[in-house]
């Protein structure tokens, strides 16, 4: 930090007569963790307070601008807001009295704007007109246009973005022929594209940490700023605390957090262009965290995550093999004989801490049929349970994986190491041998519609009741008398065996219900110092993603609408660093700049990256069928700097970055099964070698930069074949660039003027200079850089 920013917090300082201790704080809050952000609806929004508040019994009173009518239940779980005012601010505070103390919720206004879509055809008149896409999620029963003298129209209301869609008439999909605007959906195929809201974003206030001292932090901005949001846990700081000049802010940290091991400042900004990014800040005590050495595993945001699949992972114990004995399974469809002792092992000898992984996603482990079930045509097999998505039993560890003492000794060898445990979980469904399907058929949803068809694999037209296969009940959590069993199992995990969380398989399947009381009994049953860490599985739009994030849900989901445009970007060809920029921060507008999504190299549903970018894998195939019917490798070399790229990009942006297991160094592979080879920790070839260094590098300089953890995101030059953006916290900047052409790239690019008096050094040798507010680079083709200040 400059000698002039540490002279004028000295001059805020002395104009503003700092405060020591909020009024009206309580020392045991009754709000479970950082309370999410409120999303008003455009009129009326209905809040369920019981998201937020452990018991609502002790509310005294709800408070909101006068611009809102209050509205709440007698029971106290939902408060009901009414706007008389169509000038609602971008941001305000709803204030909650709960037993003499004051708690504070942000709200952010709805972004949503009217869009009117139409579509006239050629020829002869369809009987019915449908639109599917990201703006229903694929269901197109839930958009019918009506016929308006021989033009189809909707009226929509929609978030400022990017939306793929098509039209479907009379029951075909087809492209949209009067839009011209189309990408590739990467399976294989293109969408048309509708934009909403291209508003400037230039204009909108940008703010960052720029430095702290004793009990202070120093804001800076860019563009005005209309008011200024500061939150210490779920308190709103006042003028007492928070002094804004036209240059920034300096907030004291309050007294309260004396003595406290760990404590949130969080900051949010508005103006008359929108609202601005958000900031996290961590304290210990009453200072800032200034080094990843101060955080622990506790601190969700520092999380670097390992995907595995326990019986493709390692076999440790020969003695447990059990695979089925049965002729009708492809050996790649049988149990190889990883087990839980096997990760145990690997966390023992250093594998993941080499790694820089402290987060370890083990799929699931309860126990599984012994038999064969499914069908595949070509080549014909069923299937084993070697996946751990067919239980019979959701409590009881499957024998092939080990035991209940192997469990807990996985468990606490990580736990020695400051490492966390996550459990995929499934809660959909059961496999039909299980005893609560056995015992209560009727809790299970209807196999068939009632138009007599079967509901499988009908995934967004009725996406909370369809089957995955005929032997796979789902059941119907709606219904207290299934939901309260199956939370209790999930909960079992947690409190018996002390996983640090779960990763919920088939997210957008199961009821909201099942999610807010798992999410009840989490807060009511475990231990207060252990945080507890919920990421769930949903493919779908931003916002069907974000509506199961927040206090009474889960913290986070994988982002495969990021994931999607970043295998487009880097392992395609063609693909615009525009699309990929794009898509990440336009989903800042929903899960918050400083989120907790799941950021994936791939997964066991996806054809492995590597085979993609190096040509061995085609985006226009079928990656199941080819996995099966051929041997699939890597292709060009080429692919391995592109997997390197690819790493890079997913461990320096915000959100949590997920290595599946064999993409630290690149293992090929198409779809299910052939992307679940078992794990090679041996004979690595050069090519290889090299992409696993790279990508222990790559951890080393997360775990280790605090700007990499909390930082600000920034694009700084968005290009087609050029990317670069920066992070930043408390005055250190990391600085990160990509070529994504085959040749060598010169790139120059202006930096922000805060970054005038600041040096960089090169984390992966490429030949750079700075000037003043320059940054001259030169790249290799198919490679990045990280730059950090000194």
């Amino acid at each position: 930090m400059s000698r002039l920013r540490l002279v004028l917090i000295a001059v805020l300082l002395t104009s503003c007569g700092a405060r020591e201790t909020i009024p009206n704080y309580a020392e045991k809050s009754e709000i479970y963790d950082l309370a999410s952000v409120v999303q008003l609806a455009s009129s009326e929004t209905e809040i369920n307070l019981d998201d937020y508040f452990m018991d609502v019994m002790l509310i005294d009173s709800v408070v909101a601008p006068p611009i809102f009518d209050v509205l709440m239940s007698a029971d106290k779980k939902k408060v009901r807001l009414l706007s008389h005012d169509e000038a609602i601010p971008q941001l305000s505070e709803l204030k909650v009295w709960a037993d003499g103390a004051c708690y504070s919720l942000l709200m952010r206004k709805s972004r949503k704007v009217p869009v009117e879509f139409s579509y006239q055809p050629q020829g002869k008149q369809p009987k019915t007109v449908q639109l599917a896409g990201q703006i229903n999620d694929w269901n197109p029963a839930k958009t019918n246009l009506q016929n308006d003298n021989g033009v189809w129209r909707t009226n929509l209301l929609l978030n400022p973005g990017k939306y793929h869609y098509q039209l479907v008439v009379d029951g075909e999909w087809i492209l949209d022929p009067a839009n011209p605007n189309t990408e590739d959906n990467n399976i294989g195929g293109v969408n048309s594209v509708l934009q909403v809201g291209e508003g400037n974003t230039d204009l909108l206030p940008f703010i960052f940490t720029e430095g702290c001292a004793k009990k202070q932090i120093l804001i800076g901005f860019e563009n005005g700023v209309d008011e200024l949001f500061v939150f210490w846990e779920n308190s709103r700081l006042n003028s007492s605390f928070v002094c804004l000049t036209d240059a920034g802010a300096s907030i004291t940290i309050p007294a309260n957090a004396n003595g406290l091991k760990s404590s949130y400042m969080r900051v949010w900004a508005y103006n008359a262009e929108g609202e601005s990014n958000d900031l996290l800040i961590p304290l210990k005590g009453r200072s800032a965290v200034t080094s990843t050495a101060q955080l622990s595993r506790g601190n969700l945001h520092t999380q670097i995550m390992y995907s595995l699949m326990v019986d493709r992972f390692n076999n440790a114990d020969p003695d447990n093999d059990f695979p089925v004995n049965d002729p009708d399974i492809h050996p790649k469809a049988n149990y190889y004989g990883g087990d839980i002792e096997g990760i145990t092992q690997k966390i023992a000898d250093g594998y993941f801490e080499s790694l820089g992984i402290n987060t370890i996603w083990v799929s699931p482990i309860t126990q599984n049929p012994l038999g064969a079930y499914g069908l595949y045509p070509e080549p014909r097999t069923k299937f084993s349970g070697y996946h751990g998505y067919w239980p019979i039993s959701s409590s009881e560890v499957d024998f092939r994986f080990g035991t209940s003492d192997d469990v807990h000794r996985m468990l606490d060898e990580a736990h020695k190491r400051d490492m966390n445990v996550i459990l995929d979980y499934v809660a959909n469904h059961v496999h039909q041998e299980h005893p609560l399907y056995q015992d209560h058929p009727d809790w299970a949803t209807p196999l068939y519609l009632p138009d007599g068809t079967m509901n499988t694999e009908k995934w967004d037209e009725h996406r909370l009741t369809t089957w995955f296969d005929t032997f796979m009940p789902t059941l119907d959590l709606e219904r207290p008398e299934v939901y309260e069993p199956m939370t209790d199992s999930a909960l079992f995990w947690v409190t018996q065996y002390k996983f640090d969380g779960f990763r919920h398989d088939a997210t957008k399947h199961v009821p909201e219900v099942f999610w807010r009381t798992l999410t009840r009994k989490i807060k009511e049953n475990v231990e207060p110092n252990r945080t507890i860490y919920q990421i769930g599985e949903t493919y779908g739009s931003h916002e069907l993603i974000a509506s199961y994030i927040g206090s009474g849900m889960l913290n986070a989901q994988f982002d495969f609408n990021v994931y999607d445009a970043a295998l487009a970007t880097f392992a395609g060809s063609n693909v615009s660093f525009k699309n990929l920029n794009s898509k990440l921060t336009e989903g800042f507008s929903y899960y918050g700049w400083n989120n907790l999504m799941g950021i994936i190299s791939g997964n066991h549903d996806k054809g492995r990256f590597i085979s993609y970018a190096g040509g061995a894998l085609s985006f226009e195939e079928d990656a199941k069928y080819a996995g099966w019917n051929r041997v699939i490798g890597v292709g060009d070399s080429v692919g391995y700097k592109k997997l390197q790229m690819f790493n890079a990009f997913n461990l320096t942006i915000p959100g949590v970055p997920t290595i599946y297991q064999g993409d630290e160094f690149g293992q090929p592979g198409g779809n299910d099964p052939d992307n679940r080879k078992m794990m090679q920790f041996d004979d690595l070839n050069q090519n290889e070698q090299k992409t696993i260094g790279v990508t222990k590098k790559l951890a080393a300089l997360r775990r280790s930069n605090m700007a990499l953890n909390y930082g600000t995101f920034e694009p700084l030059l968005v290009s087609d074949k050029v990317y670069a953006y920066a992070r930043s916290y408390m005055g250190n900047v990391v600085v990160v660039v990509f070529n994504n052409s085959n040749s060598s790239t010169k790139i120059d690019m202006e930096l922000p003027a805060r970054f005038t008096e600041l040096s960089f050094s090169s984390n992966f040798s490429s030949d750079f200079s700075k000037s003043g507010e320059k940054l001259y680079v030169k790249l290799d083709g198919f490679s990045f850089d990280v730059f950090t200040s000194i």
